[in-house]
């Protein structure tokens, strides 16, 4: 039975601890019910706290799990403990799972009359069914065959019985501001402003994307004109103009005015509005350079013919938001299907991800795996074709460029370590456990953990010395402060005492948990080191007279005393006690605590 490719450790890396171990008891008391595999989908019921089981379902491809979703409400990290139960039927008990046909194979068993009979049946059970029937056979009826645009060709608008109304938007924008000064009167500090305008403006890219131009220019010239005219609610209260809001007007109006076709009256009126409206609300230039070129711009024509040259899609030097507006471009030519000029505007604009993503979707996997080589430079483009080309089924594709990407300079460390985890789980589901072991590496360098760390050594087999020195050395040059619990972890974890002592030594009140871990460990071996840490600590609280930190106080005097004793000094100790008392007797608190410590 072809089930998920998943190991233990697989699934404890992708859950908390908290979450394997609880997802360990329900799959123990048998909470996983009807676990049933339809080709390469695993359904399966959970018991849980209400009434119905919650319903897990997990994807997955020829690399292991893609996703996996549970209708619970969890929503922290990792997976759920209903997801880990039923992946552990899957690796401790397979023979549980049924597998059964998909869909489209129980619907072949079927001739055109029992198709109908089982659905008249199905929606005489449930009537609700009849609306999602009805809107799917009219959107067949309705349909018409897609055709491919091409050159400078337009989709025509369709025709309108009534004309949208601008009043309804300016009357939004108007609220808009009015709530915003509201919330800042309370005392609010979000930018309610620009969210809300973006999803008004949203309608008028909707408007475009449908073909109908008069629309779309009539919802955003209404809310564009608004804003011009109402800010000074805004300017009265706060003092600030458009500008210094994030409010994307130029964007917006650029894809609007590249989304339908103008006559030269309609480019001219249009240009001398936006100029007018530049004045109030900030720059507009990329729709003005939009209205200018439209898509007979001869440098873009070229392009779309294949002459390439070093100015791209530009007569003279691009501007500063040159790659903005070609993204524009290409979302519209996606848009129109038209897949060839947006491969060769995207290598014109030196958009490499974009180029080697397109060629991915289109199932060119040979031609972007050779231009990968040559163009392959930045991490975020390496994620982008390697999911692309996983998302084709291209797994052994997807796992070379993915190696490759995280062998580049990194990004950020939290884009790091989420790919070479991918990349990790990829590789194991394939099998390929050198490609495994270098992903589980750049994850630990990324985002250092004892977890990460004993994850490495279980897979790395008679590599794992070197390995060893490897890890142990980069932790030791670590001064991130945000990686200081995995330093102590793992130093702790090999017993390298000295490493841990000489790392906490300089630490500050605020990591105290981390200092008093070392301690214990380091009491028996390092008791002088012990002492000489904690008494001053105590000393300074206890001097200090602060009551809520007593009970800090305590835990330093606890390993004080632990490390007295293991140097067989327990007279050294009840003489500084006895010191501590007379000096701080009157501290009632203090005194309680340390009683019940028993010190």
């Amino acid at each position: 039975m072809p089930l998920p490719k998943l190991s233990l450790e697989k699934l404890k890396r992708a859950a908390t601890e908290k979450s394997f171990s609880r997802g360990e008891d329900y799959f123990l008391s048998g909470a996983v019910l009807n676990p049933t595999l339809r080709q390469q989908v695993l359904h399966a019921e959970v018991e849980g706290n209400t009434v119905d089981p919650y319903r897990v379902t997990v994807t997955f491809d020829g690399g292991g799990v893609t996703q996996a979703t549970c209708s619970c409400p969890y929503s922290f990290e990792g997976w759920c403990k209903h997801i880990v139960a039923t992946l552990l039927v899957c690796i401790r008990e397979p023979d549980t799972v049924e597998e059964r046909p998909p869909l489209d194979q129980l619907l072949d068993q079927l001739s055109p009359s029992q198709t109908k009979a089982m659905i008249e049946s199905l929606v005489a059970e449930d009537s609700s069914l009849l609306e999602s029937i009805d809107f799917y056979v009219s959107c067949i009826a309705s349909a018409e065959k897609a055709t491919v645009a091409k050159s400078s060709e337009k989709k025509s608008s369709p025709k309108r019985k009534t004309k949208v109304n601008p009043k309804p938007y300016e009357y939004q924008v108007q609220e808009i501001f009015r709530t915003a000064v509201r919330g800042w009167e309370y005392g609010d500090d979000d930018d309610s402003i620009s969210y809300d305008l973006a999803g008004l403006m949203q309608d008028a890219i909707a408007f475009a994307e449908k073909g109908d131009a008069d629309s779309a220019l009539v919802v955003l010239a209404g809310i564009t004109e608004a804003c011009a005219r109402y800010w000074y609610i805004v300017d009265d209260f706060i003092g600030m103009g458009p500008d210094e809001f994030n409010i994307d007007f130029d964007s917006t109006w650029t894809e609007v005015l590249l989304s339908i076709e103008l006559s030269e009256g309609e480019i001219t009126h249009w240009q001398e509005q936006l100029e007018v409206w530049q004045d109030s609300l900030g720059s507009l230039d990329m729709a003005l350079e939009a209205l200018r070129q439209g898509w007979d711009y001869a440098p873009l024509q070229k392009v779309f013919v294949g002459e390439i040259t070093e100015k791209g899609a530009w007569l003279g030097e691009a501007p500063d938001w040159a790659d903005e507006f070609s993204q524009i471009r290409l979302k519209l030519l996606k848009r129109d299907e038209r897949y060839e000029d947006y491969l060769l505007l995207a290598q014109a604009e030196g958009l490499t991800q974009e180029y080697l993503t397109m060629l991915g979707q289109l199932g060119r996997t040979d031609e972007a795996m050779e231009a990968a080589q040559e163009q392959l430079g930045t991490l975020s483009e390496a994620i982008a074709l390697a999911k692309t080309l996983r998302e084709q089924e291209q797994l052994s594709q997807a796992l070379e460029i993915a190696i490759k990407g995280l062998r580049l300079d990194p990004e950020d460390s939290y884009r790091m370590f989420e790919f070479a985890s991918w990349t990790q789980d990829l590789a194991e589901g394939l099998g390929d456990k050198e490609v495994a072991l270098e992903a589980g590496i750049f994850a630990f360098r990324a985002k250092p953990s004892l977890k990460g760390y004993q994850e490495i050594e279980g897979f790395s087999g008679d590599e794992w010395p070197a390995v060893k020195a490897e890890l142990l050395q980069q932790i030791r040059q670590m001064n991130a402060w945000q990686g200081v619990d995995a330093q102590i972890d793992i130093l702790l974890h090999e017993d390298l005492i000295d490493d841990a002592i000489s790392k906490v030594s300089g630490f500050s009140s605020y990591r105290e948990n981390l200092s008093l871990r070392v301690m214990d460990r380091a009491i028996a071996s390092h008791s002088q080191w012990v002492i000489d840490m904690a008494i001053p600590k105590a000393q300074t609280i206890a001097d200090e007279g602060k009551s809520k930190y007593y009970s800090s106080a305590v835990e330093w005097l606890k390993r004080a005393k632990a490390a007295y004793v293991a140097l067989g000094q327990a007279q050294d100790w009840q003489r500084y006690k006895k010191e501590l008392v007379d000096t701080h007797g009157r501290k009632r608190k203090l005194m309680e605590l340390m009683r019940q410590a028993g010190l």
